[in-house]
């Protein structure tokens, strides 16, 4: 298979936008807006009860838009699941979390999605990192000595996407360009937090080299600026 894929990054915050108010169907006119193949999540909260659709936002908005998806959880939210969401265009092979959470600190994972694109394999690495410097040290020093971002058996390209809570180049940004090289490893396109005044650039996106970088952006629509407390980041990709 060989041709564009668009691919997005955006922490929906429970859903919850700039003006306080829940509401899952402007997030899903905000990504229909992108129209993306493959979206990694963060936040999102997903209830198993029969009060209404939205509550299971992971469901519903595959629903929606039409995608398969896999549910990363971290943690429970008032009786909901927790965590990280990815939602693909095509099949989803495999799916787990890798659980990065850092003793004393809040829980936090990286939802691996392994996709059959084409008959091809893609590896999707959705995460959502400490919002600590010490945390953040310590995932790094977890990613690098344990590499589940490099299992033995993956057949395929990875991206790696998500919300890394890391605005500066810290050691986690080091470390990731470093196993990605800096040609591949988009860290610092535009600010995408806090929504209505973007200001820091916590979203970044790596992939292998097999995967060529088009264009990165963040999508800065009114509809974003004020559905969530992060703007979306959206990449195309051409896989050769």
């Amino acid at each position: 298979m060989t041709g564009r894929i668009r691919i997005a990054s955006y922490n929906i915050h429970k859903a919850r936008g700039m003006d306080g108010r829940v509401n899952v169907q402007r997030i899903v006119r905000v990504l229909r807006e992108i129209d993306a193949d493959i979206v990694a999540l963060q936040e999102v909260v997903s209830h198993d009860d029969t009060k209404a659709e939205e509550r299971h936002q992971a469901r519903f908005l595959a629903a929606q838009l039409d995608r398969h998806f896999s549910v990363g959880e971290t943690r429970r939210h008032l009786g909901g699941a927790y965590g990280n969401v990815t939602l693909s265009r095509w099949t989803i092979e495999n799916a787990g979390l890798i659980d990065v959470t850092v003793a004393g600190c809040e829980p936090r994972g990286i939802l691996r999605t392994d996709l059959n694109v084409g008959g091809r394999a893609l590896h999707v690495f959705n995460a959502h990192l400490g919002t600590g410097f010490f945390e953040r040290r310590r995932q790094a020093e977890q990613l690098l000595k344990d590499k589940p971002l490099d299992p033995p058996e993956r057949q395929g390209p990875r991206v790696v996407l998500g919300d890394f809570n890391e605005w500066t180049h810290g050691v986690l940004t080091t470390a990731l360009r470093a196993e990605f090289h800096e040609r591949n490893s988009h860290a610092f396109v535009s600010s995408s937090y806090p929504g209505l005044l973007p200001l820091l650039n916590l979203d970044h996106m790596y992939c292998d080299g097999d995967l060529g970088i088009v264009s990165v952006r963040t999508h800065r629509s009114p509809l974003a600026l004020v559905a969530s407390d992060h703007l979306p980041l959206v990449a195309d990709l051409q896989w050769d």
